[in-house]
């Protein structure tokens, strides 16, 4: 495994290092976004680290840059745009979803202000997959390799046909190989860890319907098969450390509730603004609940 973390934070709270984890989950991310606005608007910030998979790092990056509603907008816009997912594209050997089309685009027409995203002073450690052998990479963010590594970390195989270079490296989808990257935190010595969840309770992760067609799309490149046809017990076992983490490690959950409604190629606008008053309310929830 390989990982960039220098163990620097905003200052620990009374010897306890805290961190925010965010799940990924594409169109699910909505959830997540109504959570971190709601932060925004309480000004909390009171993380030494934050940790991100896929659609999970863009809203942490927004969160730390203080730009409420930049996520809302691309998921609720831009990410049900045509120019993004598009099916019969995607029958004709194109990107299902095209991020080569979204990144450029939200970069240029919802400016991302780097400049309060470095003043924060807080670590977003981006989770990849690297191409090659299939292993965790978390990536310590910063103005010069945030935007590509945000995108590296939404690659979703197949969906998106190619990879992400950075450093020289081909990267995809961080949930790949961590989807949610509680354990990367523990290790890197946060004891206070609070996970965004984009799953209800209860949820479990199932095998792929079809391996043998799975170990067919990644004949080239196997060791990535091998990982998505062993990606649920990966997630199941992380559900399990949720559930029980070890002795002086603390977990908070801010998960969706039962009758979340949004999936993950969702489009329906009723339904994400749904989705994004559901996350809304769990910050509520969970502020409340630190007293």
């Amino acid at each position: 495994m390989t990982e960039d973390r220098d163990g620097s934070g905003a200052a620990a709270h009374g010897g306890r290092r805290e961190a925010l984890v965010v799940e990924g989950g594409a169109m699910r991310g909505i959830f997540a976004a109504g959570v971190l606005d709601r932060f925004i608007e309480r000004d909390h910030f009171a993380f030494d680290g934050c940790f991100g998979v896929s659609a999970g790092s863009t809203a942490l990056a927004a969160y730390l840059s203080g730009q409420r509603g930049r996520t809302r907008r691309i998921i609720e816009d831009y990410s049900c745009r045509p120019e993004f997912i598009n099916p019969w594209r995607f029958l004709c050997g194109g990107h299902l979803l095209d991020l080569d089309w979204l990144w450029p685009i939200t970069l240029t027409e919802l400016p991302f202000d780097f400049d309060a995203f470095e003043a924060r002073g807080i670590p977003l450690y981006i989770g990849l997959t690297r191409a090659s052998d299939a292993a965790p990479r978390q990536l310590k963010a910063d103005r010069h390799n945030l935007a590509m590594a945000m995108k590296a970390s939404c690659s979703l195989p197949l969906a998106y046909r190619e990879f992400v270079s950075l450093e020289g490296e081909a990267y995809t989808d961080g949930g790949v190989s961590d989807s949610i990257p509680v354990e990367a935190a523990w290790r890197a010595g946060f004891t206070e860890i609070t996970v965004v969840l984009s799953q209800r309770a209860g949820y479990l992760k199932s095998p792929p319907r079809f391996p043998a067609l799975m170990r067919w799309a990644f004949r080239r490149h196997p060791q990535l098969g091998r990982a998505m046809l062993e990606r649920h017990r990966h997630y199941n076992r992380t559900l399990a450390f949720l559930a029980s983490p070890p002795p002086g490690c603390t977990v908070r959950l801010i998960q969706p509730p039962p009758q979340f409604p949004v999936g993950r190629l969702t489009k329906d606008s009723a339904l994400l603004g749904l989705g994004y008053q559901m996350g809304a309310a769990a910050a509520d929830g969970y502020l409340a609940g630190l007293g």
